[in-house]
């Protein structure tokens, strides 16, 4: 196998390229103190970013008005009582898991 170097030039650049933007916000931002304000609605974003992404999942678009997907329900509520009484992300993540795998085994 031979690898044109051309090539590899094109691969590189476009890993630095995508690195960069990536990486330099939070260089940036690690270095100043940010007022109260600004990190209390900075920490609300996973929350909003992450409901959004649920909803989105839990409702099914239709021709007339949107609809409930009741297998993404029936993981999302056992899911979601285990982080409100865990408060533990990883038994959260695991629950969500294996009820997945469940009703998807099961449906």
């Amino acid at each position: 196998m031979t690898v044109d170097l051309h090539l590899l030039l094109i691969i590189a650049g476009c890993a630095i390229v995508t690195f960069i933007p990536r990486t330099l916000p939070f260089a940036v931002i690690r270095k100043l103190k940010l007022p109260a304000p600004i990190v209390k609605w900075l920490s609300y974003i996973p929350v909003c970013l992450l409901t959004a992404l649920i909803v989105q999942g839990a409702i099914r678009p239709t021709a007339s008005i949107p609809a409930i997907n009741w297998l993404h329900l029936m993981i999302l509520v056992p899911t979601l009582l285990t982080a409100l009484k865990t408060k533990s992300l990883l038994l959260t993540v695991v629950a969500g898991i294996l009820t997945a795998a469940l009703v998807r085994w099961i449906f």
